[in-house]
């Protein structure tokens, strides 16, 4: 089983390019639906994040309310990385259980998790493969203003928690750039897909 991780930076088409991936075939698990369902009433994280953050990011209904943790973490590095304390080691322990499970199956040789702060985590090294989605920086500002409804000083935040995106395509196995049009976009997705296909057919 090769296991493949996707990342790369805020509103650079990851979601984009994850979507196609799994059209294509490859089996995708998103690393950020498995955070909002540890932010979810129940959750044994729960616990941990009100002790550390306090009652008002409590929702009404039991779970996180993700907006106002985020203006918590996102001006302050001390905080986001403790909340990455409580959600990290959960979350990675959900995908290599995915993984396993996936292999386990039988019927795929290629899986991709997608995970946008897979460098910033240090956690690269625990796949076989990385995929870099890329754009020109000041993109990913206007895209984030528009996408998130944010304004450029938030969107400017939000980047500056980030790895740059220079380095992560500098230490990526392929790099999808997404600056230009969607088809120029999905023949580079064709070309890695075909990659790992081959890569994966020789275990």
């Amino acid at each position: 089983m090769l296991q493949v991780a996707l990342t790369g930076g805020l509103a650079t088409g990851k979601s984009y390019v994850a979507a196609r991936l799994q059209e294509r075939g490859l089996p995708t698990i998103d690393s950020d639906a498995l955070v909002h369902q540890e932010l979810k009433s129940g959750s044994p994280a729960i616990a941990p994040i009100l002790e550390r953050f306090g009652a008002e990011v409590l929702g009404d209904d039991g779970s996180i309310n993700r907006r106002v943790l985020a203006r918590k973490i996102f001006a302050d590095p001390v905080a986001r990385r403790d909340l990455e304390a409580i959600l990290h080691p959960r979350v990675y322990e959900r995908i290599h259980d995915w993984f396993a499970a996936l292999a386990a199956e039988g019927r795929h040789r290629v899986g991709v998790a997608d995970i946008p702060l897979l460098y910033e985590t240090r956690h690269e090294g625990e796949f076989d493969r990385v995929i870099v989605v890329a754009c020109d920086g000041e993109e990913q500002v206007r895209r984030a203003m528009k996408r998130d409804q944010i304004s450029e000083n938030e969107a400017r935040e939000r980047l500056a928690a980030q790895l740059p995106i220079v380095d992560k395509v500098r230490r990526a196995d392929y790099v999808i750039w997404t600056s230009g049009t969607f088809e120029e976009t999905d023949r580079q997705i064709d070309d890695v897909v075909r990659t790992l296909t081959a890569i994966g057919g020789q275990d």
